[in-house]
């Protein structure tokens, strides 16, 4: 390839890294514009071959940092009411989805913020969570009132809102209502057909994920899929080649397909919501797949070089994304790495099948490095399945998009949303298929190691697929570094395989016989298993459903007999669509909000049956017995929260006598020791939160516990267990276990003995 033709990319390398520097840090802004004015000046001066570069180069870096120093301002003002309550006016300018908490979930631009009353004008960008409602359109003009958070350094939102009150001021109008009620119409069509496949479609074709099923959503990414339920690249790309195949077929020259195809992005693009992100998935596809389709993919580098710098350039917090970068890459790979791997894959296959695997295959490879940044797994299916469910993907996006531009006749309507609903239970059983094989995943620590681990093996296996071209000196190296990449290769899937059986089908085999109690790793959070005979109990669900279901699998647990959601917050309930679907009992402690009663109601909804925990509740596990110590019922001083933790206690059947204490604090473990009958003797306790200062010494003389289980994130940012609570527990004889520093705990009673064993030995 001609090096002019890549000319551009060192450009976008400069751009982004200034970009990245800006944003997390605003204050180099002044000092990166006088920099880029003194580069400027000395390549015009010196005028030596590739000044022209440098010149283009540092005029577009001192243009964003020039964006950078002029949002500074209304940033820095926005951060200053962070922690307080305020009234925010501004226009919303995203879509809106549904966040983790239960709450929608939105890009604002701010006009005004400050105290209930009393606002002032400002200009910043923000993230407002409200309760579910409607109105809440990009375009509409919103007023909100709530507590401000400020957000960490290289955020695109300078705050985030979370919303007690919400009011539209003023409704969307134009494009903006019109594709509202579009999407609005769709979605409602499409979630009357039945699952697998009628949450997915809004998804597919309009970009609307908010009814997409919980474990869909899950599955879609474990199964390397997600791309297809938002508006990503890939949509874009389908829009994009849909037309330019019809127009063709039609009889346009290529001129026409060109305009016909841009003309039809820029529609979709409004009728998904043009926000950021949704504008640069729509650039990046349109130029990757323009020079694709037109013969061209040189061109189509610099292109994308050109596009990626006005990107940033208008909007230099896209750097610090994950969905830039991937955007950016995926495309770059389908521009330059597909063509190759096509080409030295047609020495086995036939060309259709070569490039049809070539597509997603380059972009995984390129990808997976950025994904390794980020994310706890790395999917192997992804490859396959969107060779499965990739061909159906197309046909339910266009023909969704026909049912919405059909709205105005409902039978056709309703006859194109039915007829676009077979694909898309065809991805959606794929997804769900795929995402529970073995082998579907490769859990791997995220960071920088692990981006170049992954970076090292996807660049062996392109040059193990691309083969050696060129001349017979060149092919000789060229095959002997097709060697030593196929031994990479090799070596690391055999390691990967090995992994992945001691993760999947062989997990329990890593787990002893007989165990009893297990203090799962799910980092900062609770999540204890309890097994008697046949039966087990699961107290709390941690963080997270990954680090859970990995933990369940481990100890080869499929039903969840009794489950203790001990308080509602994040690092005890986050994991609970690990476990939604194999729950017969919950019992809970006090809801405190809707979020809390939504929780509940999904449970409910799989199958559980919800119990509200107080002291005197009792009941039978197998051949144990549990019972409930705290909170009170009735009581008015703890009504929700830490403090109201459900307190439990188990023993019997292979159990050994063991509470669970939540997150009590130590004015509650004052009130636990005058209401319940604490007379020492207990083999294990789960210290209190995670092993807090707020501890009352007297309770753990109280309990004097064998073994002392502290469930708690490695290097956590509470400075969690502290030193005082260790104190207190060496004093009363405990043996301390910490899921930190020793990782999954497991205890049994063997001969009358407590025995215990740790991930660390």
């Amino acid at each position: 390839m001609n090096r002019r033709d890549l000319r551009l990319l060192p450009v976008i390398g400069a751009v982004w890294a200034l970009a990245l520097l800006c944003v997390f840090v605003p204050s180099s802004a002044p000092w990166a514009i006088v920099a880029c004015a003194v580069g400027c000046g000395a390549a015009l001066v010196v005028r030596r071959p590739g000044s022209g570069l440098v010149i283009v180069a540092s005029s577009a870096c001192a243009a964003v940092a020039v964006s950078v120093l002029l949002a500074s301002a209304g940033r820095e003002a926005a951060a200053d009411w962070d922690g307080r309550i305020v009234e925010a006016h501004g226009e919303i300018t995203s879509s809106a989805s549904v966040g983790t908490d239960g709450r929608l979930w939105f890009g604002v631009q701010l006009t005004g913020v400050g105290p209930p009353g009393s606002v002032a004008a400002l200009s910043a960008p923000a993230r407002v969570g409200v309760d579910p409602g409607d109105g809440f359109d990009m375009g509409a003009s919103i007023t909100v009132t709530g507590q401000a958070g400020v957000t960490d350094p290289g955020e695109r939102s300078a705050i985030v809102v979370f919303a007690s009150l919400a009011e539209i001021e003023r409704p969307a109008s134009g494009v903006f209502a019109l594709a509202a009620d579009v999407k609005r119409d769709f979605v409602a069509r499409s979630t009357r057909l039945p699952e697998p496949g009628g949450g997915l479609l809004p998804g597919l074709a309009v970009g609307d994920t908010r009814v997409v099923p919980a474990q869909l959503d899950d599955d879609m990414r474990a199964s390397g899929l997600s791309h297809l339920t938002a508006v990503s690249g890939a949509n874009c790309a389908i829009v994009v080649g849909a037309v330019f195949w019809l127009t063709a077929l039609c009889g346009g020259g290529r001129r026409m397909r060109v305009l016909a195809a841009l003309t039809a992005l820029a529609a979709f693009v409004v009728l998904v919501t043009p926000e950021p992100s949704v504008i640069r998935a729509a650039v990046m596809a349109a130029v990757a797949m323009l020079s694709v389709l037109l013969g061209r993919p040189s061109a189509g580098a610099g292109m994308l070089g050109l596009c990626a710098t006005g990107i940033l350039i208008v909007d230099p917090w896209l750097a610090a994304t994950p969905g830039f970068a991937l955007s950016v890459v995926a495309s770059g790979a389908l521009i330059l790495l597909a063509p190759p791997l096509a080409r030295g894959m047609r020495r086995w296959m036939p060309q259709g099948v070569a490039l049809a695997i070539a597509v997603p295959l380059a972009a995984q490879l390129a990808c997976g490095p950025i994904i390794a940044l980020f994310a706890e797994q790395q999917s192997l299916i992804g490859v396959a399945a969107n060779l499965v469910a990739g061909p159906a993907a197309p046909i339910a996006t266009v023909i969704g998009l026909l049912a919405c531009l059909a709205a105005p006749v409902p039978v056709l309507a309703d006859l194109l949303t039915a007829s676009a609903w077979l694909p898309a239970a065809w991805i959606a059983t794929t997804a769900a298929v795929s995402a529970q094989l073995p082998l579907a995943q490769l859990p791997l620590m995220p960071g920088v190691g692990s981006a170049l681990l992954v970076a090292v093996v996807s660049a062996a296996v392109a040059v193990v697929l691309i083969g050696a071209r060129g001349s017979p000196a060149d092919k000789r190296m060229l095959r002997w570094v097709r060697s030593a990449s196929g031994a990479i290769v090799v070596v690391v899937f055999a390691a990967g395989a090995g992994q992945l059986l001691l993760a999947g089908p062989l997990a329990t085999a890593t787990s002893p016989d007989g165990w009893a109690i297990a203090a799962c790793d799910v980092g900062q959070g609770d999540a204890i298993v309890v097994r008697s005979g046949e039966e087990v109990a699961l107290i709390d669900t941690g963080p997270e459903p990954e680090p859970l279901a990995a933990c369940l699998r481990g100890l080869g647990v499929e039903r969840i007999d009794l489950l203790v959601l001990t308080h509602f917050d994040l690092d005890h309930v986050g994991g609970a669509a690990a476990v939604e679907g194999r729950v017969g009992q919950v019992l809970h402690g006090p809801t405190a909000t809707i979020q809390d009663e939504r929780m509940l109601a999904r449970l409910a909804a799989a199958g559980a049956r919800p119990v509200a925990a107080s002291a005197g509740l009792a009941g039978v596990l197998g051949g144990a017995s549990w019972q409930v110590l705290w909170p009170l019922r009735g009581s008015a001083a703890f009504p929700s929260g830490n403090d109201a933790s459900v307190v439990t206690v188990f023993e019997g059947g292979g159990v050994p006598r063991s509470i669970f204490l939540g997150d009590l604090g130590a004015e509650s473990q004052r009130m636990l020791q005058r209401t319940a009958r604490l007379d020492g003797g207990f083999a294990v306790v789960k210290v209190a939160h995670h092993g807090s200062a707020d501890q009352d010494p007297g309770l753990y003389e109280a309990l004097r516990p064998t073994v002392a289980l502290i469930t708690v994130g490695e290097d956590n940012d509470y400075g969690h267990p502290r030193d005082e609570i260790i104190a207190v527990l060496d004093a009363v004889g405990a043996h301390v276990f910490r899921t930190d520093m020793q990782g999954r705990v497991l205890l049994a009673i063997r001969e009358g003995e407590l025995v215990v064993w740790t991930d660390d030995g």
